[in-house]
């Protein structure tokens, strides 16, 4: 049978591949959160997160800079897995 090598491009594309994956997956989780945030806050009890509208407002920078930092991450984590 042909043994097929895994190269070190693929190996770093793959490794790439999967960790946008997963920053892609926070920044979704956290939205999902600050959606629902909303909705507690305005009486519309989904979850438990809520409070003030002083809270949400604050959770909802922390998911802006969250998904800020993922990005980045995602743009540079995709320019090294697409080094030959």
């Amino acid at each position: 049978m042909g043994e097929k090598k895994v190269t070190v491009a693929e190996f770093r594309k793959t490794i790439a591949t999967s960790l946008g994956t997963a920053f892609g997956i926070v920044i979704g989780m956290i939205w999902t959160n600050v959606v629902l945030g909303a909705f507690s806050t305005a009486g519309i009890s989904l979850t438990t997160i809520g409070g003030t509208w002083f809270e949400w407002f604050y959770f909802v920078i922390v998911a802006v800079i969250v998904t800020i930092i993922c990005v980045i991450a995602i743009i540079f984590i995709g320019k090294w897995g697409g080094k030959e």
